[in-house]
């Protein structure tokens, strides 16, 4: 995370930390973005601590037609 970030490096160690399932976050530049995706896994991994997995509140909704 960039230093700037410290909310973003806050929110996931967060997440971590307390071993949440979900992280949701409309920060795709840093947390939802799949080439940082990797990363954040392998660092947790040398952490010994979990990966959430990191959503965005749209990738949760799925529209499905009036049945």
């Amino acid at each position: 995370m960039p230093c700037a970030l410290k909310g973003d490096a806050l929110h996931l160690a967060d997440a971590s930390f307390y071993k949440n399932d979900f992280l949701l976050t409309w920060n795709c530049n840093h947390l939802a973005n799949a080439n940082k995706r990797q990363y954040i896994r392998v660092i947790n991994a040398r952490l010994n601590l979990p990966t959430s997995e990191i959503v965005t509140p749209l990738e949760l909704f799925s529209e499905k037609p009036d049945e």
